[in-house]
């Protein structure tokens, strides 16, 4: 017999290097229905250095990504275990980890994400689960999104989950299945611009909203090739790097005009990823802080209903997620959606460390 509660850290990296995001979670199951509690909560930024290599490791060696992976996930163990010592953790059930993507090409059969070495577990001195993505990579899937299933299970009285984070995705139910995918770059775009103008983020959108839409590189970005794909699909940075960035920079506008552009896109685009122009809509993601870019999305919706949760929902949802996909490796149950990635089929993904 399963266990019906569990008690886990939920720990997520994401594209936007905002830092880590750290969850102390509560999950219980009863008559085949989850309900979760959230606890302490806590983003730790990144020291300068580490930001710095994260932002360049895609195009490292090798040699140079193994060395970063066990750095890494030292890093991100004394992280995790400072997280556990400082809110006095006991009796966890497992620690339920991402990692930080590098490399995700799935198209190639491929998807890096560090700190998810078994060495990860000694350092926390707790069970860990990880390494989500691999596994339907090799089944054929995308590797992404992962978060639709905890969509379908924790937030079901929602017509769409939207997520605006380094990239957006949603996830909706199509029938019976669950459909989900990036819908287009966020904050992986928006900040390379706002830091070239000497800002870490544009701050509620100001900055973009000081720019004017330039009609020609928004057109040359909605005919970019992923956007006619039918999902599944998804997106690494390697996708910003190596079209959006270079497209863009081909222009001869201001970093204002530009960012306005991209953000004119952002909300297009995910105006048009949704079959649905009308229902509720969950907004979360640190792209929801951009007011201006909610603001154009509201513009491309207006009869959608868009509800903002509260801050630690709308800061943790994913982590709260991993958390819960670890919930349901360890009960060996499936936690990515086939329907979803574009795998082989449905099936239980992660490894398990025990210390």
């Amino acid at each position: 017999m399963s266990k019906e509660s569990y008690k886990v850290v939920g720990v997520m990296s994401g594209t936007s290097l905002d830092g880590i995001d750290l969850a102390h979670l509560d999950f219980s199951i009863e008559d085949g229905k989850w309900s979760f509690k959230v606890h302490e909560c806590e983003t730790i930024a990144y020291p300068k250095e580490w930001l710095n290599k994260l932002k360049i490791a895609v195009s490292f060696s090798k040699d140079a990504l193994d060395d970063l992976n066990k750095k890494y996930t030292q890093f991100l163990g004394a992280t995790i275990r400072g997280f556990i010592d400082k809110h006095q953790l006991k009796n966890l059930d497992a620690v339920c980890s991402h990692g930080h993507t590098i490399l995700h090409q799935p198209q190639r059969g491929f998807t890096l994400q560090i700190g998810n070495l078994p060495e990860l577990a000694t350092l926390v001195n707790e069970r860990v689960v990880c390494d989500f993505r691999v596994q339907d990579v090799e089944l054929g899937g995308q590797g992404a999104p992962l978060v639709p299933i905890g969509d379908r299970i924790l937030f079901s009285d929602y017509d769409y989950c939207l997520n605006l984070g380094g990239f957006s995705n949603v996830s909706f139910e199509d029938g019976t299945r669950r459909i989900a995918f990036d819908i287009s770059p966020v904050n992986t775009v928006l900040n390379f611009y706002a830091n070239r103008l000497g800002f870490d983020y544009d701050d509620k959108g100001n900055l973009a909203q000081k720019g004017a839409i330039d009609d020609a590189l928004f057109d040359t970005l909605n005919g970019l090739d992923y956007y006619q794909k039918t999902f599944p699909k998804s997106l690494g940075f390697e996708f910003v790097k190596e079209v959006v960035l270079p497209l863009m920079e081909t222009f001869s506008l201001s970093t204002e005009d530009k960012m306005r552009t991209f953000v004119e896109h952002i909300a297009y685009q995910t105006s048009i990823a949704l079959p649905k122009k009308s229902g509720k809509l969950l907004a979360t993601g640190g792209g929801i802080y951009n007011d201006f870019l909610l603001e154009r999305i509201r513009y491309y919706l207006p009869e959608m209903e868009i509800i903002v949760p509260d801050k630690t929902l709308l800061e943790y949802k994913e982590a709260l997620i991993f958390g819960l996909l670890g919930v349901l490796k360890l009960r060996n149950e499936i936690n990515v959606l086939s329907s979803v990635t574009g795998a082989k089929h449905d099936h239980s993904s992660g490894v398990v460390f025990d210390v």
